[in-house]
């Protein structure tokens, strides 16, 4: 199928070939049959993607501060590295379509195949939504009208938030899509409404629609009007649905509105606040987020979870149900804001004009009326635009063949990189999307890509799998790559539970001799291989300090959820538990561990000290915490013993203290260990022997996370059961 995505480096727009998506649990399969082009997002980011990289910078002056960090602490290379890939990953362009129901996952209720649709999909003939993302479209509204709805419950939740009352008048800054759906969602509640732009055109549209035009610009005073037109009392609401980089649409605002005014930002303007504006009359100022309640809530949008109609009688689902209810009755016409329609296949040409004439609002992209295109493998023959060629390491005569489950920012930035440097062949990588995988596809080589990755499961050419997807897939497919015949290295954790754990020891026990690893990649650094070789001289335990600077994750993050992501301590601590145990040589015995504020209080264990008692008397202690700057290094790992001190700062800087025969070993750029713990996982694949990391010490590892975990909640030291 084709999808329309956009490389933020170079700004080229493509019409990609992607594979259908894969359909999840609570979504719904659709087949596209019109999208909407929002002229206002989708042009600002079509011209951010086109702009220098200079321009990207001055535009995003935070980020730039966050590089800046990154490359004190990490380098220059590596930051770099991290800033060009992310760049490079594409972005789906589109939030506003309609089309027909081809397929449910399980859970849905309220859908049937065949259901006509409309859904914040992106540009694609094929897209997979959440429920509470879509909503049945009514018989008399049309394809093309309907794909208006997201936008419409954009416009929709700026009215709410701003409650306005039968006769009041609501002044709307800023006349594109969103304005003028804005203008006759107010009018047709029975308020006067002032339309405030400075395109004769859009006025005259807002005319049309019941308002009251306001000029802007040539001398002409919107304040001015608006107290003209309330006998200078001042509107009663101010709905900015405007773009500006200046705080001048703000400033107006207040000075329009009477005594209590409300003000609602819907658009994206500069928030510099002048308070004796909004003092002085007691105002009252919101920004509306995007659809309506559930927005950027994970448990209602993915898992399907809705709130109760009695206490949040509007969320975003709700809101775009509402949006087609006024198309139906006649209260809201779309059609005068449709000014070009345009094939989905011509795309390109769309956003040319989109660039290219101002006049233009709402785009409409028209799809084929043929046969879903449900093919879940797409072949890979080219690159896609503004992206570097590969120089594709896979060499059809090479002995391991692999594929990869998973195309995140850690598998593009991290792994595949690492594979480019090995003799192997790359045959089809793996995302739920379509979209991240077939563009790493292309970029690194492969041969295929695929939204099914039981394709590369049963591809009997394929020897070695690489699974990096969320840590709650991990011991599941790990089994079943395991019982394919597969080498499988899954990225860390091995799994989030102990049934998971159970599985993989059960599938690897029936094992011949294929290879089982997990991404401890800290354990093949330079740095690391140096600091076990000085230890390995040692006749009395060792104590080790592993200070991690983890970095905030906001608490809706999958990696907080112990279904999901297992919590930090599972999915991320075991990199340095690890790291530990190799480097004393010694498997843990027990585990103690204490959360910050103490038992209860800190739900995520976001800042946790754990300690780690190994079978030979050492100790480690890990120190895991995300309340730090992120101008201070990630990671640095102190070693005492026997009167002698090992110092690890972030990878880059080894430092010994009281050692005759070492000083230091500093890297030009940090080394985390990837390059090589992947050259040795393809060499032992391709060539056997025994695992580069005995199965016992994975399991040891991944029981003392339990442990933590346990620790954490119990307050008292645990022991590990094997």
């Amino acid at each position: 199928m084709k999808q329309v995505v956009q490389n933020l480096r170079s700004g080229v727009l493509e019409l990609l070939d992607v594979p259908c998506p894969a359909l999840g649990r609570g979504q719904l399969l659709i087949q596209t049959r019109a999208s909407l082009i929002s002229a206002g997002t989708e042009r600002m980011l079509v011209e951010f993607g086109q702009a220098s990289l200079v321009t990207k910078a001055r535009q995003n002056p935070d980020r730039v501060k966050q590089v800046l960090d990154k490359v004190r602490t990490d380098g220059l290379l590596p930051t770099l590295e991290a800033v060009f890939s992310k760049l490079d990953e594409p972005l789906p362009l589109g939030y506003s379509s309609a089309g027909v129901v081809i397929d449910i996952g399980s859970g849905v209720q309220d859908f049937a195949i065949g259901d006509r649709v409309a859904s914040n999909g992106p540009h694609a003939e094929m897209v997979c939504r959440p429920v509470n993302l879509c909503a049945k479209i009514p018989d008399s509204v049309s394809d093309d009208h309907a794909s208006f709805a997201i936008l419409g419950a954009i416009a929709m939740q700026g009215v709410r938030l701003l409650r306005p009352e039968i006769g009041e008048t609501v002044a709307v800054f800023g006349l594109g899509l969103i304005g003028l759906l804005t203008v006759q969602m107010l009018a047709a509640g029975g308020a006067h409404v002032l339309g405030i732009d400075l395109d004769p055109q859009r006025l005259e549209m807002a005319r049309s629609f019941g308002a009251t035009p306001v000029r802007v610009g040539e001398g002409a005073d919107p304040v001015a009007a608006a107290h003209s037109a309330t006998a200078g009392h001042g509107v009663d609401g101010v709905l900015i649905t405007a773009s500006a980089k200046n705080d001048t649409i703000v400033s107006q605002s207040a000075r329009m509105s009477r005594k209590r005014g409300r003000i609602v930002l819907v658009g994206m303007v500069n928030l510099e606040l002048n308070r004796a504006e909004f003092y002085d009359k007691e105002l009252s100022f919101q920004v509306s987020c995007s659809y309506g309640p559930g927005r950027h809530d994970t448990t209602y949008e993915e898992q399907g979870v809705d709130y109760p109609y009695g206490f949040v009688r509007w969320t975003e689902r709700r809101n775009i149900e509402a949006v087609l209810a006024l198309q139906a009755a006649g209260r809201l016409n779309v059609a005068p804001l449709i000014t070009k329609r345009v094939p989905h296949s011509d795309a390109e040409r769309a956003y040319d004009l989109l660039k290219t004439d101002r006049a233009q609002l709402g785009i409409v992209l028209e799809y084929p009326r043929t046969a879903a295109p449900m093919a879940r493998v797409v072949n890979i023959d080219s690159v896609p635009a503004g992206v570097p060629a590969a120089t594709p390491s896979s060499k059809p005569s090479g002995k391991v063949v692999v594929g990869v489950i998973g195309a995140g920012g850690f598998t593009t930035r991290s792994l595949l990189p690492a594979l480019r440097h090995v003799d192997v062949s790359l045959a089809s990588i793996a995302s739920a999307g379509g979209v991240s995988g077939a563009h790493a596809a292309r970029k690194f080589g492969f041969r295929a890509s695929t939204t099914d990755y039981r394709t590369i499961l049963d591809d009997a050419s394929i020897n070695t799998v690489f699974i990096t997807t969320r840590h709650d897939l991990h011991a599941r497919m790990a089994v079943e790559a395991l019982r394919a015949g597969k080498h499988v290295l899954v990225e860390k954790p091995l799994a989030i539970d102990r049934e998971g754990l159970n599985q993989i020891r059960e599938a690897y026990a029936q094992t011949s001799s294929q290879q089982l690893m997990v991404g401890f990649n800290r354990r093949f650094s330079p740095h690391a291989v140096r600091m076990r070789q000085l230890l390995a001289a040692r006749s009395q335990p060792a104590c080790m300090t592993m200070l991690v600077n983890a970095g905030q994750l906001p608490a809706n993050h999958w990696l907080h959820d112990p279904q999901v992501g297992g919590g930090r301590i599972v999915g991320e601590g075991c990199h340095w538990f690890d790291l530990m145990s190799f480097l004393v040589s010694s498997p843990i015995v027990a585990v103690q561990a204490t959360e910050v504020g103490g038992r209860g209080i800190e739900t995520h264990t976001d800042h946790a000290s754990v300690t780690l008692t190994f079978a030979d008397g050492s100790l480690g202690t890990l120190h895991y915490f995300a309340n730090g700057h992120r101008s201070f290094p990630k990671e640095r790992l102190t070693a005492f013993c026997e009167g002698r001190v090992l110092e690890l700062d972030n990878f880059r800087r080894l430092r010994g203290y009281g050692w005759s025969n070492f000083t230091k070993q500093n890297l030009f750029r940090q080394d985390k260990g990837y390059d090589a713990e992947t050259a040795a996982f393809i060499q032992r694949a391709g060539r056997g022997g025994d695992p580069l990391i005995p199965p016992t010490d994975l399991w040891n590892v991944t029981l003392a996370t339990f442990a933590a975990q346990e620790a954490v909640a119990c307050g008292k030291l645990v022991p590990l059961d094997g």
